[in-house]
């Protein structure tokens, strides 16, 4: 038997909806035990190739958002398009299960979920706790302004949205 060892900062968002840093070879047991459908990558680089053999052959589908990042700098946010595309996956049903990962888990796939807690109608203290609980001391005050300016009314909520926004105060389209 695979030992099974979640990638760095990984954790369940809701249900069937996942987040963590990139995984390494040894992380995917683990994540084989999801059945992960989607996987929302952003990295603003080139997936590693052993990690896009392992979707192949699980029959993931990876959508890479960060490529139109460019560069990783601690002065620019997630740009607001990459984050509406992303929300956009996260509220497809179709896309379940799926993870959210960046390099480590903390600051692309922080504001990405960050902006989805605002969307279900989080108030601010708890999103930017739950942010700080995986980026750390690394924490950025511009991904949580990003977050905390962030407009949901640019999100089109899909007629049949998950079970997890259905439940919230989010009125559907």
């Amino acid at each position: 038997m695979a030992c099974q060892i979640p990638p760095i900062n990984f954790g369940m968002v809701e249900e069937d909806l996942y987040r963590c840093g990139m995984p390494s070879p040894l992380n995917f047991p683990f994540l084989e035990k999801l059945q992960l459908r989607c996987v929302i990558c952003m990295l603003p680089d080139e997936l590693p190739q052993h990690f896009q053999t392992w979707l192949d052959d699980q029959g993931a589908k990876c959508v890479h958002l960060g490529e139109s990042m460019q560069t990783r700098s601690p002065w620019k946010s997630v740009p607001e398009d990459v984050i509406l595309e992303g929300l956009n996956i996260l509220l497809d049903p179709g896309s379940y299960p799926v993870a959210v990962m960046c390099s480590l888990g903390r600051h692309q796939t922080g504001t990405l979920i960050g902006c989805l807690r605002k969307l279900q109608g989080w108030n601010l203290a708890s999103i930017l706790e739950e942010y700080r609980r995986y980026a750390g001391s690394k924490h950025r005050q511009l991904n949580e302004q990003f977050i905390e300016l962030f407009d949901v009314d640019l999100v089109d909520i899909p007629g049949m949205p998950p079970k997890f926004l259905s439940a919230s105060s989010v009125s559907v389209a």
